[in-house]
């Protein structure tokens, strides 16, 4: 028996072919998983607004305080619906965090009443904040 071999027979199933496709159903969810951990996310205002249009082809830094000013009087401050005397004590908080470096950005619905809209940046101006920025879209 010392130099003799044996051959086996493996029998093979027959393949199936619900088997053939397993590995790109586990590769395409691999890559929704993956689009999904590493796609960014925009945070979604709390109503509508359409911003006012602008020459100035500019594009907001990164939302570090903003104050967004809809139709019919609706204020927000960072994706919170409040009113005017809620966003004052939320802006005095900003001041108080930040000091002479606080910056209020201003998202202003291109719908607003324009009196409304300047309204907000005398109370802002009232508050202490020195440096406000006017977010606008460009023309097209």
């Amino acid at each position: 028996m010392i130099g003799q071999r044996r051959h086996f027979q493996v029998a093979h199933r027959p393949r199936n072919d619900d088997e053939s496709i397993l590995p790109l159903i586990n590769i395409v969810f691999l890559l929704l998983i993956f689009f999904m951990v590493a796609g960014q996310l925009s945070a979604v205002d709390p109503f509508e607004v359409e911003p006012v249009e602008s020459a100035v082809d500019g594009q907001p830094g990164p939302d570090e305080f903003m104050v967004i000013v809809g139709t019919e009087g609706r204020l927000a401050v960072n994706q919170d619906e409040t009113d005017l005397e809620g966003m004052m004590i939320l802006v005095r908080e900003h001041l108080g965090r930040h000091g002479d470096a606080a910056r209020v950005r201003v998202k202003a619905d291109g719908r607003a009443e324009a009196v409304e809209v300047v309204g907000i940046l005398e109370r802002l101006r009232e508050a202490g904040v020195e440096r406000i920025d006017l977010l606008t879209v460009p023309e097209t």
